[in-house]
């Protein structure tokens, strides 16, 4: 399901941005137009950004962040997102809009992507629009690659470029700790650099655990491709990784491109521990949620 919009037409609205994590990341080929070919287990997370849209009679697309280096022009996703929906439907209103990020940039946690898909809906429900599930979806891929499956949102196996979405059983709620290392890291660049063959070669079993709702199946088989990348040039994410295990986690691996790794525990108390240690440790950007599924938890 994406977000539920209503039939009244609003003159503004608020949204949130949920932010996702990768429990299964195989790189299956390179496509001819240079992107790579993806096997993905995605799940979205309570940790959110949060979206203020308002319609003006300008026809222009402003926007706002609390985050004053955070572009606000054409080159940010949100803003492609509302003029991408103008261009489509003709419409000759602007939007002004107000972003409050929550979810740490160039994480390998989505942030950008999920505002994009909120972006998306937000028009959609705006103007009132006639604008299928499928059809939007098909705009989205367009804008990123995490985007059609943050529209989508919950537990779903992703492949193709990020095009192709079977949603899965809701997995269970879970403590997820997040821990950004101390460096950002470029995606493109990342997938330069992989050379393959993929090491992934447990998505089946991870689905099946997931089907049976087994936190400790799950863990045992989280997998990234793109994680020896990254771990082969910093010691911070096996360092944290580490940290994390000696706490008490059940399953630990790099998200995304990285750099953040997030960290399965069943007790917060737990996680609690693992944060503290890793502020010790220098890691600024820790931060402790839970998995989210809309089917579980309702529209917030």
């Amino acid at each position: 399901m994406l977000y539920n919009v209503k039939r009244e037409i609003p003159n503004n609205l608020t949204l949130l941005a949920n932010a996702k994590i990768n429990l299964a990341l195989q790189v299956v080929g390179k496509r001819q137009d240079g992107y790579h070919d993806l096997k993905m287990v995605m799940q979205t997370l309570l940790l959110n950004d949060t979206i203020f849209m308002k319609k003006i009679d300008e026809p222009v697309v402003t926007l706002k962040t609390n985050l004053s280096w955070l572009p606000v022009d054409n080159s940010n996703l949100v803003v492609k997102a509302a003029q991408a929906i103008r261009k489509e439907f003709n419409i000759k209103q602007g939007v002004e809009i107000h972003l409050t990020k929550e979810i740490p940039v160039s994480a390998g946690l989505g942030g950008g992507s999920a505002d994009c898909a909120a972006t998306l809906i937000g028009m959609r429900k705006l103007f009132g629009l006639y604008l299928p599930n499928h059809e939007l979806r098909k705009i989205s891929i367009n804008l990123g690659s995490d985007v059609p499956f943050l529209l989508v949102q919950g537990t779903a196996l992703v492949e193709g470029k990020g095009e192709i979405i079977t949603p899965l059983k809701p997995h269970p709620f879970i403590h997820v700790l997040l821990a950004k290392p101390s460096f950002s890291v470029s995606t493109a660049s990342v997938f330069r650099e992989y050379r393959g063959p993929s090491r992934v070669r447990n998505i089946r079993h991870l689905i099946k655990y997931i089907e049976k709702r087994d936190l400790e199946g799950i863990s045992r088989n989280f997998s990234n491709d793109l994680e020896y990348i990254i771990s082969s040039k910093s010691y911070q994410i096996r360092e944290i990784k580490n940290i994390m295990r000696k706490n008490g986690c059940i399953g630990t691996q790099m998200t995304g491109s990285g750099p953040t790794v997030f960290g399965y525990f069943r007790s917060r108390v737990s996680a609690n521990y693992a944060m503290q240690e890793l502020y010790q440790k220098g890691v600024r950007e820790v931060i402790l949620t839970g998995t989210f599924n809309r089917r579980k938890h309702g529209n917030k």
